[in-house]
């Protein structure tokens, strides 16, 4: 598919949105029927209302890939509250970037108005109330409504910008968008320097589009993207714990993880964790974690942010409390856990649900690493044994030497009660050890 759109489509990239390239049905492999039913009743509806409307972004570029779309989005010259009179089921959402959820059935469509760029006709006074920029050039507001052409030049990739018309079956590409697709090229719309300062997250998007699809960053996103990396900080951590879990909880994750470091972006979202990673058994525990994580997504299986940041920051967390001979206690996990969480959250927003399992994973390691007669009987009931069980495991899978911990519990869960009963009694109770002050090193950043 990519060398037939490099037959038809092989073309230097305009700079900047212009007429757009109109390919007619038969030149393109969508059709309407690859259209969910519910985007295509709301772009009929928008139509007959008399509002230009075309089916927009990832669903487009997925499925011109041949891959399956999950969501499907929808522009229209309509303003917002247009949108909203128009369906019954339909809330405007977002206030830095207002958007239309419209309810089809059990199918959710976005609805986004054609934006236009700030500069365009002068900036009117009333302008300002729709579009801010604080004073690094960051977007706090982008409300700036304009025509169809303008919207594809706000739009943040070029292979994002590909609009389909279920009415006449045509494709319209404003910014090279498909020859990019047939090169396998991420390439920003515009000047990259400007476009990341309005929104820093587009570079994680652009890592997550590169892990996802397999494409390479053109020369001038790649640059600007490493050189504007610190502008992360710029971004409210909430909004990073959920570009963070797209990142690596889609199925590529081993490969965002990869454009993370290349781009030196992991750096600014876990500063303790990109540290960590320098160290080669760090690095292998981090990749077999993600590693793990994309099989589970491929076969189906649950994967929770809770184990997943109980994996991305264990690394800090070990390096503060394994440095003694003594294995760790409950309480030095306690601590180390609350400083390291208390760092993460100030970049990435881990809630509660998410950080609280955690620490408890944490927790449970010493318990089974070195289980005793008394505690390995009582274990298996707690709440968070399966997780801690599973990430004792990954420990082992990335190399670390727990003498066999992870083997003597998996033959104990398997195990009928009668031999459950023979390995308790096998173990020899845990000398105890003589309380002294213990002196821990701390991670960068800890003071």
């Amino acid at each position: 598919m990519l060398q037939r759109f490099k037959r038809l489509f092989a073309r230097k990239t305009a700079a900047r949105a212009s007429a757009p390239r109109r390919i007619p049905a038969h030149r393109h492999q969508l059709s309407p029927a690859d259209v969910s039913p519910g985007a295509r009743e709301v772009v009929a509806k928008l139509r007959t209302a008399g509002h230009q409307a075309l089916v927009v972004g990832g669903c487009v570029r997925d499925t011109l890939l041949g891959k399956k779309a999950k969501d499907f989005d929808v522009a229209t010259d309509a303003t917002p509250e247009q949108v909203r009179a128009l369906f019954r089921r339909a809330r405007i959402v977002g206030r830095r970037f207002q958007i239309v959820h419209v309810h089809q059935g059990r199918e959710l469509v976005e609805v986004t108005t054609f934006r236009a760029g700030h500069e365009r006709h002068g900036a009117p006074p009333a302008r300002g109330e729709l579009a801010r920029s604080n004073h690094r050039g960051v977007l706090v507001r982008d409300n700036v409504f304009g025509s169809l052409e303008e919207d594809a030049e706000r739009r943040d990739f070029t292979i994002n910008a590909l609009y389909y018309d279920p009415a006449t079956d045509e494709l319209l590409d404003f910014v090279g968008g498909l020859a990019d697709m047939a090169g396998r090229t991420l390439r920003i719309i515009g000047d990259p320097a400007t476009r990341f300062r309005e929104d820093p997250v587009r570079m994680l998007r652009a890592a997550r589009f590169r892990a996802k699809l397999g494409f390479e960053l053109h020369p001038a996103t790649a640059s600007a993207l490493s050189e504007l990396s610190p502008l992360l900080a710029e971004v409210p951590p909430a909004r990073l714990f959920d570009e963070v879990v797209k990142l690596l909880m889609n199925g590529h994750g081993l490969a965002a993880y990869d454009a993370l470091r290349a781009y030196g972006l992991l750096a600014h979202l876990l500063p303790d964790t990109a540290a960590a990673a320098a160290d080669p058994r760090w690095d292998r525990f981090l990749r077999q974690t993600l590693r793990n994580t994309d099989e589970r997504i491929a076969g189906h299986q649950r994967v929770t942010p809770g184990f997943l940041f109980a994996a991305l920051l264990w690394p800090p967390v070990a390096n503060a409390v394994y440095g003694d001979p003594d294995p760790p206690t409950v309480a030095a996990l306690n601590q180390a856990g609350a400083e390291v969480l208390f760092r993460a959250v100030r970049r990435v927003a881990i809630p509660r649900r998410f950080s609280a399992p955690a620490r408890e994973i944490w927790e449970l390691q010493p318990s089974l690493e070195k289980p005793g007669k008394r505690s390995a009987g009582q274990l298996p009931g707690h709440p968070r044994f399966r997780a801690a069980y599973d990430f004792l495991l990954l420990r082992e899978q990335s190399g670390e030497h727990l003498d066999g911990s992870g083997a003597w519990w998996t033959r104990f869960q398997e195990a009928a009660q009668p031999e459950r009963d023979a390995m308790l009694e096998a173990l020899q109770a845990a000398p105890r050890r003589r309380r002294r002050s213990r002196r821990r090193t701390r991670t960068a950043g800890t003071e």
